[in-house]
């Protein structure tokens, strides 16, 4: 058995007949199940302490539909932001660059968590300088999630250290901890340093070793095992659970109460971010990662349960937290991961995104609006709640048109799965 299925037992309406299938679950029409969302709705019963307010997804569900459409947000908006390396348009298959591509957005998936500080809004806090975009000469400090990036960019670009290559950062004598210490070097002004350094060195060695072993030292090689295993067919959802499988550092799962519960945050993103890389031009366009006839069916996955988009859906009214969790936030307690308030967050916000998705399906179909309707998946919503955080922290944007809550401190749990 799989070490991700999931007992039947356990799943809500377990009157309906499930088989497994390598490991996901499949209905009766072949229609894949993600784990995450079943995991997330027993996680969300069992822990009642954040709530999904109804009345917040409908209003939200409107205005992000509007949003998106009016600022054109789609799958091709990843190309636009200054630090993402771009894949060359059209596509080539030959192309040596889609290999570096694919490592570099590997390597980033495989870093991406933990970038909150102590610090926060402070000049001094942990921040890495390098260019405000490719191509430029002007310099910027960046920080969380944004520092990793800029890292790796300037140790590629800057310092010529092939820092995403995983046959070099497997290797502790080409490439030894002095020197991925000196990758993440913070800012002149940063009095800290990159959070969890060693645990981010024990990750890069472990799925380094682990593509050199096993898949020609490439997440190209990884997408060739898949596409091999999966006859050319293989999907979104079916590439997560491979990554899973395959990585114990992207096996972001608890026991709860005797169950299993996945979240999978980083190994959805990992997908995500490499079918947004690649997607084609045009829509219709077939996908280069998944060229199979069923494509990639992207609406399978979920948004990333982390601590940022939680803080934008309690902002918008979509989650509602209870006074003592609100007192806990506001100061600053840790969350350990794992424990019923963390768990209870990454859950509602999972099953909050899923209502704001089918609420703005619902939108499509009242008016009988077709164009467009393809492309809402959770996926994009989390990417745009993401980018919206951002902006309004950085006071870059405001919400306008609807009531909005105080924004609420992100929650601050320490760990390697976010």
């Amino acid at each position: 058995m799989s070490l991700h299925a999931l007992l039947v037992s356990d799943l809500p309406g377990s009157g309906d007949t499930l088989n497994e299938k390598d490991g996901l679950w499949i209905d009766d029409a072949e229609e894949l199940m993600n784990p995450v969302i079943e995991s997330s709705e027993f996680i969300f019963k069992a822990t009642g302490i954040v709530r999904i307010n109804d009345d917040g997804v409908k209003m939200a569900a409107k205005h992000i539909r509007q949003k998106i459409s009016t600022e054109s947000y789609t799958p091709r908006t990843w190309r636009t932001h200054p630090l993402h390396l771009v894949p060359p348009d059209p596509y080539i298959a030959t192309d040596p660059i889609n290999k570096q591509i694919l490592d570099w957005i590997f390597l980033i998936s495989a870093l991406n968590f933990s970038f909150w500080s102590e610090k926060e809004g402070r000049p001094d806090r942990y921040g890495v300088e390098w260019r405000d975009r490719w191509g430029s000469d002007a310099r910027k400090v960046w920080t969380g999630y944004w520092s990793l990036v800029a890292s790796l960019n300037r140790a590629l670009a800057d310092d010529d250290v092939p820092i995403t290559d995983p046959n070099f950062y497997s290797s502790e004598t080409a490439c030894p901890d002095s020197l991925i210490e000196h990758v993440f070097r913070p800012a002149e002004q940063s009095a800290e340093t990159i959070p969890l350094l060693r645990q981010r060195i024990a990750v890069m060695r472990e799925v380094g070793s682990v593509l050199c072993s096993n898949f020609g030292g490439s997440f190209l090689g990884f997408i060739e095992e898949f596409h091999r295993r999966n006859n050319g067919e293989g999907t979104a959802l079916e590439l997560v659970q491979m990554v899973t499988d395959t990585f114990p550092s992207f096996r972001d799962e608890v026991i709860h109460n005797g169950r299993k519960v996945y979240f999978w945050k980083r190994a959805q993103i990992l997908v995500a971010e490499t079918w947004a890389a690649f997607f084609p031009a045009s829509p219709t366009g077939t996908h280069p990662i998944f060229p199979g006839s069923r494509g990639p069916q992207i609406q399978q996955l979920t948004m990333f349960a982390d601590y940022r988009v939680p803080q934008i859906l309690h902002h918008l009214r979509i989650l509602t937290y209870p006074p003592s969790l609100v007192k806990l936030l506001q100061a600053g307690a840790p969350l350990e991961s794992g424990s019923k308030e963390e768990m209870s967050l990454r859950a509602a916000s999972i099953l909050a995104v899923e209502r704001v998705r089918e609420e703005i399906l619902r939108l499509f179909a009242e008016e009988k609006d077709e164009t467009g309707k393809e492309s809402v998946s959770s996926v994009l919503i989390d990417f745009y709640l993401w980018d919206l955080a951002k902006k309004i922290e950085s006071g870059e944007e405001k919400i306008e048109g609807m009531e909005t809550a105080d924004m609420a401190p992100i929650h601050r749990t320490r760990s390697i799965w976010y």
